[in-house]
């Protein structure tokens, strides 16, 4: 018969508790006879707390040879296994496998930087954890990558769910310039990029809000308003442990329907000595071709029952990014349906030149399916961040069985990202067609579309804007853990809190000039070009053709907050009318969440609050100008052969900011949204035979009752036609409750060899920033966005099916297919007209009288199905030829086929939005105890980004990037390294529906950093 044993934790013999204490690795044991080995094991885990797993089927259970008394623990562990053909090796600092001896060196004898102390704080609970899923502790792994890949697959191969980890060679010893870079070399995981720089990740092609993310098993905040994690503001050096959990069980926070990622911090008691680490590094940009400083620290010790570890680490970096973009499709409607000649004008445009007879220009169902040009930009941004973080740990540990820690995490992150615009907006509302040199009936034929692809307008509305954003993160979290093992029972228990509060600043100096132009796509972009007709001009070298329009200011500032305790009981059990029943596990958690919001905005027109004398009076021309390749670092601009004059923000926020100006709030655009869960679960582990076949499985379900209050001032039409809000606050509640059941299983077809499954209903809640009370305009769209405090969770139900064959020497080779079904998708959709709004000038003067659409963000009938393949090689090479030791491979491919989500209003047919059908991530790898090199190649497929205008899918082409990292170490404590990303300068782009219409193309250049570490 198969005997999978959890060994649970007991007190040491009070002989050897003092000992233990103080350091189990060395503790001394007392005598254990020769017997059968389970009962050999039991003796030993009772007195050294170390936990043991293996399968009876495979060891057997021979008869063990005594032990005499004084031995440390793993002296012990060796002569219990000496002649029994078999071998132990560490999954975590506490948890040993025990496995058939096939020439493999036993962990306690690797260097002591690469074995883990049996001094861990939070022993592995696999039985109240779904066989050891979720709470695995940190593994400390210093330099050697192949050793953070074998510890990785250990920690798969130990989850009785889907999951993949990196740990801490894998995480901060990359080309990674944050923590969303390090985590795309998990399977399935891919990032979305902004600018050059990773900033949200995506779990097996999911958009990033379906994604769970917790550290230290408290659910994050991070100031966004929504449910996705801005990883790009954590820096990667103070993370320790990252698994990404693929199948929840029970006692998962719901889960995630992606997936939940799960950051683990360093504590004092992972390492078993004093720990001293110290890295700096500088990074150069290839485009603004500046040298960025970055460094990090690390201290541990311990005394007696007492540890404490502090980390910390900072970076700069200033990134320029090149864009040409903004060139959408924009419906027809813009012009026909506009009163007076410009609707007549372009109907009677589009029958000459292009032989378009419009039926009726007020039907939009006709209007829509004729697009053109919305702007076409030549943008520069300047990127620059300061970001730091710090992590502390305080831990009392008196013996193996029992903890109590304090986690404190604080960090800040803070970006000036300065954005140059030259635009040419087409859609301008003084134009219309004037002159179709060129239009595609044929491209987009299936959906009866035509695309003016080369126009000439009347009056189009050039722009130079100089933008500034400013934002600023602060982050904290600070959490309690209690843990205890006793021989029956194990508890744990956290209370933590989490909290971000974000403050943006937004400015953007605005000079216009209206003129007739020529605006075209272009091979990869667009350009504007001068047309023929009269008063045309060179949009990039006229700075006294524009006038001041305004210097736009906006203000918001975001204070999200979250409380949580939970608390997890385990009663291991061994009875003998049922001994398939390993143990039950149940709990509860209890969470607050709350985010408030405040925003304002105002216009600068004059040198005094309520002055206009500069609008259409003052011209570029009259501030200082510089050139774009002297405004910014890095010289000439780098996508086309062109330079233009503008106001630096520098200039403008001390010129145009007049004294004692500030942006007020709007009490109206206040608003506060809580919501509060508390959540009961209960499940089961099971171990038993089915046949020769030893499977192991864990069910359980878990309760989840929320209630939301959503607190604001609600959008109004007051009767003489104008807009605004209510004159004091409103709240509405709501409420909902769930049963998430969850079942994941194992079965060792053959020694190494397991099949897993799972099944699971999870879920996801809406963004708060989409339930709360508020209205936000768009007065060039003609569209009001509100919130919906009605709005339900988002549900999947899910099954995975795998295969995983585990090798020696950490090798593994792993496939699985998954579905999800997914329902209550949040969209926005079209849910009422505004009439008869008035929308004004920046001089104060009346625009004209529009029918706004409401747009507000709805649960869509119906579901999605995604269908997905996942394989995974990990391979050292060593394994087939002694010459190839120390190469190895790391590859993974995930092929996603989902139904189609049908967002678009024209009934365009399109994947959800966000998830990319192919992902595949290689690294290749070399490593000796002074040299290690790797190559690491990530591809992400197309996507649709974004629907435009609710009608147009907008794609974000494939991209690939090649990182590099070179390491060498010049003595036992110090490393030197070399580390490039992105080295083929890999250019960022997309499209609207087909690829011959470009909307970016955006190129952020390489990085290259030299490195230094050391290691005490």
């Amino acid at each position: 018969m198969r005997r999978t044993l959890f060994l649970s934790i007991a007190l040491a013999l009070q002989v050897a508790a003092g000992a233990a204490a103080a350091d189990p690795a060395r503790a001394a044991t007392q005598a254990i006879a020769a017997q059968p080995l389970d009962s050999a094991l039991n003796a030993l885990s009772r007195q050294t707390g170390l936990q043991f797993v293996y399968s009876a089927q495979v060891a057997g259970n021979p008869r063990s040879p005594g032990v005499q008394a004084g031995l440390s623990a793993d002296a012990a562990l060796a002569r219990l296994l000496s002649g029994t053909g078999l071998r132990y090796r560490y999954l975590n600092a506490t948890t040993v496998t025990i496995e058939a001896d096939t020439g493999g060196t036993p962990t306690s004898s690797l260097p002591d930087a690469a074995a883990p102390s049996l001094t861990a704080a939070t022993p592995m609970a696999p039985t109240a954890e779904g066989m050891g899923a979720q709470n695995l502790e940190t593994i400390q792994v210093t330099g050697s990558y192949s050793r953070s890949l074998e510890q990785a697959v250990d920690l798969k191969r130990a989850n009785i769910g889907f999951s993949d980890s990196i740990v801490a060679t894998d995480v901060a010893d990359f080309p990674e310039q944050n923590l969303a870079e390090a985590l795309q070399r998990v399977p399935g995981v891919t990032i979305e990029r902004s600018k050059g720089l990773g900033t949200k990740v995506n779990v097996r092609g999911l958009p990033s809000e379906y994604t769970l993310v917790s550290i230290n098993d408290l659910a994050t905040a991070s100031g966004s308003g929504g449910r996705d994690v801005e990883f790009d503001m954590f820096a990667s050096e103070i993370i320790q442990q990252v698994t990404v959990q693929k199948s929840p069980t029970a006692a998962d926070e719901e889960g995630g329907i992606a997936g939940a990622v799960k950051i683990s911090t360093a504590r004092p008691f992972d390492y078993k000595e004093r720990k001293l680490v110290l890295s700096a590094e500088g990074a150069h940009n290839s485009i603004s071709e500046e040298v960025d400083p970055r460094f990090a620290f690390l201290a541990a010790d311990t005394w007696g029952d007492w540890g404490g570890l502090v980390s910390f680490s900072k970076a700069k970096r200033t990134n320029r990014t090149d864009s040409t973009s903004g060139i959408n499709f924009r419906p027809m409607s813009r012009f026909l349906g506009a009163s007076g000649t410009r609707g007549t004008q372009a109907a009677a445009v589009l029958a000459r030149d292009a032989g378009v007879n419009v039926q009726n220009r007020t039907n939009t169902d006709e209007t829509n399916l004729i697009v053109f040009q919305d702007k076409v930009g030549d943008r520069v941004y300047l990127n620059e961040q300061d970001k730091w973080g710090a992590t502390a740990s305080l831990q009392y540990q008196p013996s193996s069985t029992f903890s109590v820690t304090f986690d404190a995490m604080l960090g800040g992150y803070d970006t000036t990202e300065d954005e140059y615009d030259a635009a040419a907006y087409s859609a301008s509302s003084r134009s219309t067609l004037d002159t179709i040199h060129d239009y595609d009936a044929t491209t987009l034929a299936e959906y009866g579309m035509v695309v003016l692809r080369d126009v000439s307008y009347t009056a189009t509305q050039h722009e130079m804007l100089s933008k500034e954003r400013i934002n600023k993160t602060d982050y904290s979290q600070y959490s309690v853990a209690l843990d205890w093992k006793g021989e029956d029972w194990q508890v744990d228990a956290m209370a933590g809190f989490s909290g971000a509060e974000k403050t943006s600043d937004f400015s953007n100096l605005k000079h216009v000039a209206y003129a007739p132009s020529r605006t075209r796509w272009t091979g990869r972009s667009g350009e504007t070009v001068p047309s023929a007709a009269s008063n045309g001009f060179d949009m990039y070298n006229s700075p006294d053709k524009y006038l001041f329009e305004a210097y736009e200011t906006t203000l918001e500032k975001v204070k999200d907050d979250k409380y949580a305790a939970q608390v997890n009981v385990t009663r291991m059990l061994d009875l003998a009318f049922l001994p398939a029943l390993h143990s039950v596990k149940f709990g509860a958690r209890y969470t607050d969440k709350s985010k408030q919001r405040q925003y304002g905005e105002l216009k600068i027109t004059g040198p005094a609050a309520g002055d206009s004398a500069w609008v259409n009076k003052r011209t570029l021309a009259d501030s200082p100008l510089q050139w774009i390749s002297d405004i910014v670092p890095g010289g000439d601009y780098s996508i086309k052969d062109l330079d233009w004059q503008q106001v630096s923000n520098d200039y403008a926020r001390s010129a145009f900011r007049y004294p004692g100006f500030h942006t007020p709030f709007d009490a109206g655009q206040y608003y506060q949204v809580d919501e509060k869960v508390t959540s009961l679960y209960a499940m089961t582990d099971f171990a038993f035979d089915i046949g020769s076949v030893p499977v192991t499985a864990n069910a359980g379900v878990r309760y989840v009752d929320t209630a939301v209050t959503s607190f604001g001032y609600h959008p109004i039409q007051r009767p003489d036609g104008s807009t605004g809000y209510t004159d004091t606050p409103v709240s509405k509640d709501g409420s909902y409750d769930d049963l998430l059941p969850s079942l994941n299983m194992t079965a060792e077809l053959a020694h190494g060899l397991l099949l897993r499954a799972a099944a699971s209903k999870t879920m996801m809640r809406p963004a708060l920033t989409d339930i709360a009370y508020k209205r936000t305009a768009s007065w060039s769209s003609f569209r009001f966005t509100d919130g919906n405090p009605d709005l339900k969770p988002t549900y999947a139900k899910q099954w995975e099916v795998g295969l995983e064959q585990y090798l020696d020497n950490g090798a593994l080779l792993a496939a699985s297919y998954f579905r999800k079904n997914i329902d209550g998708v949040v969209i926005n959709s079209f849910t009422g007209i505004v009439p008869d709004v008035a929308v004004y000038n920046a001089n104060g003067s009346l625009n004209g009288i529009y029918d706004f659409d409401v747009y507000q963000p709805v649960n869509a009938k119906g579901a999605y199905q995604v269908d997905g393949v996942e394989l995974v090689a990990q391979l050292p090479l060593g394994m087939f030829h002694p010459l190839l030791d120390g190469f190895g491979i790391n590859a993974n491919y995930t092929m996603l086929d989902s139904s189609l989500a049908g967002e678009s209003s024209l009934g365009i047919r399109t994947p959800m939005p966000g998830l990319s059908e192919k992902t595949w991530n290689l690294t290749a790898y070399y490593e000796n105890s002074r040299f290690d090199a790797r190559v690491s190649y990530n591809h992400k497929d197309e996507y649709v980004e974004s629907i435009g205008y609710d009608m147009y899918p907008i794609w974000r082409d494939a991209y690939g990037q090649l990182d590099v990292s070179i390491g060498y170490r010049i003595t036992d404590n110090l490393k030197v390294s070399l580390k490039g990303i992105n080295l083929t300068n890999e250019i960022t782009s997309g499209y609207t529906m087909d690829p011959s219409f470009p909307t970016m193309y955006e190129a952020s250049g390489r990085r290259i950093s030299l490195g230094l570490r050391a290691d005490f």
